[in-house]
């Protein structure tokens, strides 16, 4: 596609972070304010057993000491939701409030006292559409506790040319490439990849990140032991983003005339049970978790996508030199990050991802990758039902020799970007369902 249509952007490197939030109504999701806002103060201990802390008494430091607290390692702002009282409290503690999924921004050395600062500009100029957005965001809450076993996950794919004249998105589906990383088997046992690009400007950008990207980072994933496993995986995939995109860079500009491709990327890394989820532009990853107490399942954001005209890119865009007109880079480009698009590079247009953690859990049912074609006629919510209507749907035959269960989820991503298209999605649109076994 020739430009693209995003709407909300994630915070680039060291400027003004939004920050980790939680949903903002977390009544909506059957979740109590005692289940999430444990403050201890007085009283027995929080660990004694029949003890049941009140959100009343408040001592973060007590709370800090307990061994259990979620590790927040490189991270430089986590702080829960509107919805929660945690104003004022320590990180270990606000870590606990949201649970155990995090944001990692693009930078590890942004000083405490900068980062500070930021977040107080960025609040001030939230607009309406950053608030809605902020809603749908994942920050992993204590819905249900993560299992001990290794949940199974296999992807399943749609495409769509739509009205577009030539097919520039691309994808990628690795079930299990623990083999090809050679991770510290101490550590890690399951290593799995999945990945949707979509191009604009032509096919090549897009196309060399789905054959380049996933090579890139079985070659620097750790080998040996490391102190902290998700550092080390962070800093493994900024590195992968910024050599794939060097590796383009420079084969389009030694072209004549200079290619002026770009792509979005949008990349899921599950290692064992735990989800990286780094994006650039607006492709999207949604998951799907059940909600025991509301009996409900919810579809959460696992990124966000990248837009000029949101502060922080429009900032950093201007502070390189560039300008925003029309909501575009230079009243052309749509995006603010992206794979490729050369001509912007020196703009402020970045190849630095957000990536995101997130903990897996016995109530996530699948986790749906796809680019903007489908979010413009399709929200979050109504892509996730619309999938599970089809998964539910007993009149889907199984081919000869496949799981019924395969045949539902294969018949699920065509119906969706079938449907994408009826409603009038005139960009082309892929589908990526990743399912999340027992």
């Amino acid at each position: 596609m020739n430009v693209k249509d995003g709407v909300c952007a994630r915070p680039p490197t060291g400027v003004g972070s939004r920050t980790t939030r939680s949903l903002s109504c977390v009544s909506s999701h059957g979740l109590s304010e005692q289940g999430l806002a444990l403050n201890w103060g007085g009283g027995p201990p929080p660990w004694v057993p029949g003890h049941r802390p009140t959100p009343q008494s408040a001592s973060p430091d007590c709370c800090a000491s307990l061994c259990a607290w979620p590790r927040v390692s490189g991270s430089r702002s986590l702080r829960a939701g509107r919805g929660l009282a945690c104003q004022g409290l320590s990180q270990p503690t606000a870590a606990f409030l949201s649970g155990s999924c995090f944001v990692f921004p693009g930078s590890l050395d942004a000083s405490p006292s900068q980062t500070g600062k930021n977040e107080g500009k960025g609040a001030k100029r939230k607009t309406s559409e950053e608030e809605k957005n902020g809603s749908e965001e994942l920050v992993e809450k204590k819905v249900c506790k993560a299992s001990s076993a290794i949940f199974g996950l296999k992807g399943y794919v749609a495409e769509r040319k739509g009205e577009r004249e030539e097919m520039q998105d691309a994808h990628v589906i690795l079930n299990d490439i623990t083999e090809e990383c050679r991770p510290p088997s101490s550590l890690i046992t399951r290593v799995s990849y999945f990945a949707v690009f979509d191009g604009h400007g032509g096919i090549r950008a897009s196309k060399f990140a789905a054959q380049n990207l996933h090579q890139n980072l079985i070659r620097k994933f750790p080998k040996g032991d490391v102190i902290s496993v998700e550092k080390t995986v962070k800093r493994c995939l900024l590195d992968t983003f910024k050599h794939t995109d060097e590796e383009f860079l420079k084969q389009a500009s030694s072209q004549k005339p200079a290619w002026k491709d770009g792509s979005t990327a949008t990349c899921v890394l599950a290692v064992d049970n735990i989800l990286y989820i780094a994006n650039l532009g607006d492709s999207r990853a949604i998951l799907c978790r059940y909600n025991e107490e509301s009996q409900k399942h919810a579809a959460l954001s696992l990124s966000k996508e990248h837009n000029p005209t949101q502060y922080e890119e429009r900032m950093r865009i201007q502070k390189a030199g560039g300008n925003v007109r029309d909501g575009r880079v230079l009243g052309v480009l749509e995006v603010s990050r992206s794979i490729g698009d050369g001509q912007y590079k020196r703009c402020g247009v970045t190849s630095v991802p957000d990536i995101r953690r997130c903990q897996l859990t016995p109530n996530d049912r699948f986790i749906l990758l796809a680019c903007d074609g489908l979010f413009k006629v399709f929200t979050p919510e109504e892509a996730v039902h619309f999938i599970l209507s089809c998964l539910e749907d007993e009149k889907i035959q199984s081919r000869e020799g496949k799981p019924a269960v395969d045949a539902r989820y294969e018949a699920a991503c065509n119906r969706l970007a079938t449907k994408a298209v009826q409603r009038g999605s005139a960009d082309n649109v892929t589908v990526m369902v990743v399912r999340i076994g027992r």
